[in-house]
């Protein structure tokens, strides 16, 4: 996929942000000072009266957005997810998941992909964080199609959402007349007899990679997207995993609690098979080229090829 058309996530953010601007006059954006940062400035430009700089303060930041839901208002509130699940978490889990309010979180430079702002700034620990509030809506798109029909999914939905973006370019694989987004249900992308890839985010199109690669060695891969880690898709997975009889995840987050975890969970419940869980084993990131990163944690298409080879 190396000739294949690359966008960052957080820039399909601010553009469905101005798109869906036009379309909802209650749609409010909220920053923590980093307009440029997240693509909100993008709708900050195109109605400043709806934009709202909360300066460095994402506790406060989230409580405003609670407020605004309560008014009518669409809030989004954006800043990066180390700070947005991390810093403010007993804000969003008390003053936004208790009361099911309608806010939605959009939250850029996840994972180790945030590259030169280093290990405090990559948060690996947000999805795992954020799934266990009630009620609350866990997506993580793989590309910039996905990404904007997300956005446009939360608008339209009653409920907290947290909506987790990146700040590295990746491939559009989604960009076909057959793509349909729906909150919950994972996609299929190609049909396998031998394992399973569940893949989400950054790791989609690396899962496709890795693939490609395993058939050259006469291996048969199904790969699925998740793109929305809660509500999941338990059924999808679980009928996989009975054809194939051997699950691999794949994710830019740690592989404890993120979509690893939660596949595992589910499998456990209702069709127990081996899973090899990829993803940031238990450790905290580094600052570096984002692209070297990605390679060095062997999150790219080698990388997962490599370990499911390994692992078989």
């Amino acid at each position: 996929m190396t000739n294949t058309k690359k966008i960052a996530t957080r820039e399909s953010y601010g553009n469905a942000l101005v798109e869906l601007g036009a379309e909802y006059k209650n749609l409010v954006v909220l920053d923590a000072d980093l307009a440029s940062a997240t693509k909100t400035g993008m709708f900050k430009k195109a109605f400043p009266d709806r934009h709202i700089d909360c300066g460095i303060a994402e506790c406060d930041m989230m409580g405003i957005a609670a407020g605004l839901s309560t008014c009518g208002a669409i809030p989004f509130a954006s800043t990066f997810a180390m700070f947005a699940a991390g810093r403010a978490f007993e804000i969003v889990r008390n003053s936004i998941g208790y009361p099911h309010l309608n806010v939605k979180i959009g939250a850029t430079h996840a994972g180790i992909s945030v590259g030169e702002d280093g290990a405090s700034h990559e948060c690996n620990e947000d999805i795992a964080l954020m799934r266990t509030i009630p009620g609350m809506t866990v997506i993580v798109p793989s590309d910039d199609v996905e990404a904007k029909a997300a956005v446009r999914a939360a608008v339209e939905t009653e409920g907290p959402f947290y909506l987790r973006f990146g700040r590295f370019g990746v491939p559009v694989i989604n960009d076909n007349p057959d793509y349909k987004f729906e909150i919950g249900k994972g996609v299929l992308l190609r049909e396998g007899t031998d394992l399973t890839i569940v893949a989400t985010g950054l790791c989609v199109s690396s899962a496709l990679d890795a693939a490609d690669k395993l058939a050259a060695d006469g291996v048969s891969a199904e790969v699925i997207n998740i793109h929305t880690i809660k509500p999941l898709d338990k059924e999808l997975i679980a009928a996989s995993a009975k054809k194939t009889g051997k699950v691999v995840t794949a994710e830019e987050h740690s592989i404890i609690g993120g979509l690893g975890g939660a596949v595992c969970e589910a499998l456990s419940e209702t069709c127990p098979v081996p899973v090899l869980r990829i993803g940031v084993k238990d450790v905290f990131g580094e600052s570096g080229p984002a692209a070297e990163l990605i390679k060095k944690y062997q999150l790219d298409g080698d990388g997962i090829y490599g370990q499911i080879k390994a692992w078989l």
